[in-house]
């Protein structure tokens, strides 16, 4: 009797429960969704942000950038920069094209530019992720002049071009998000297009270690900090009647030889790239695992000696 009770009560629960999903509590339609006429979607407006390029804006962005930002990213990591005279051979507004691994990429780059350049420096950022909440837009655009793209097929924003024409230089990760093991991805042609376009030169930055330091799916650098190097490249500049995609190509090929440059000597990756035979920075072929194992190998702390000829 007690065991005909208890299966009566599973079974009754049973149907109560299917029941209940197929009601449409006076919410589902009776049409399919399948059977639904096609609605466009309606686009999203987009966030402004030419009030953070305004007088006021950079003044206050000036004060965050040399104070409490530079601070707290020296305090956790240890920045080496290199190639800081190559910044001296450019003249006007230009493309700052860096591989991406971490959020602190951007910090790296605005902290270690030139003060004069730092201040007319914007950054592309991803519209679905810098600018999905107001507070978040808000933050990014008065601490790293940042303005909207889309990153995932969408139109592609006109704010680039119009700050280039503007005289700003224009941070891009032409990989457009992070790399998910440190190693460099493709590099996509928005940046390469850009250059053509508007007949701007590209400076390449080739960042190792921001990863380890601070890897994907982390808020906040790893203790110890850790050192991260930073090295800026000489300007490239479009040749006439260069494509887009063939500039792609030089430009990937610039940062990747910086890459190199970092892991051995200027020396050596000046003749693997005369002789066309720089490594490839996309990583070996292995296990994720081994990937980010090889990708997060210390960097020597600066004020080690270097050799920099063999």
């Amino acid at each position: 009797m007690g065991t005909s009770l208890v299966k009566f009560s599973r079974d009754t629960a049973r149907d109560v429960k299917q029941v209940a999903r197929g009601w449409r509590w006076g919410r589902r339609p009776q049409v399919p969704r399948s059977a639904e006429p096609y609605v466009i979607p309606k686009e999203t407006p987009v966030f402004p942000t030419r009030w953070a390029r305004t007088p006021a804006a950079i003044a206050v962005r000036d004060l965050i950038q040399k104070g409490p930002l530079n601070a707290v990213l020296r305090f956790e990591v240890n920045p080496r920069v290199s190639g800081l005279d190559s910044l001296l051979k450019v003249d006007g507004p230009a493309l700052i094209v860096a591989n991406h691994s971490s959020h602190l990429d951007t910090p790296l780059i605005l902290c270690t530019l030139p003060d004069a350049m730092r201040r007319r420096t914007a950054l592309a950022a991803a519209a679905d992720y810098f600018f999905d909440t107001w507070w978040r837009a808000t933050t990014s655009a008065i601490v790293f002049n940042t303005f909207p793209i889309e990153r995932r097929g969408g139109k592609m924003s006109s704010t680039p071009g119009d700050l280039l024409a503007d005289g700003w230089n224009v941070v891009v990760y032409p990989e457009g998000t992070r790399s998910p093991d440190g190693w460099m991805q493709r590099f996509r042609m928005g940046a390469a297009y850009l250059a053509v376009e508007h007949g701007v030169p590209v400076i390449p930055v080739g960042i190792k270690g921001s990863f380890a330091a601070m890897p994907r799916g982390r808020g906040w650098p790893v203790p110890g900090r850790p050192t991260v190097a930073v090295r800026y490249g000489d300007p490239l500049r479009p040749a006439e009647g260069e494509s887009a995609r063939d500039f792609a190509v030089r430009i990937s090929g610039a940062v990747s030889a910086l890459l190199d440059e970092e892991s051995t000597t200027w020396w050596e990756a000046r003749r693997r790239v005369a002789a066309g035979a720089s490594p490839s920075q996309s990583g070996p072929d292995a296990a994720r695992w081994r990937r980010v194992w090889e990708s997060t190998a210390p960097i020597e702390p600066a004020g080690t000696k270097r050799r920099a000829w063999k």
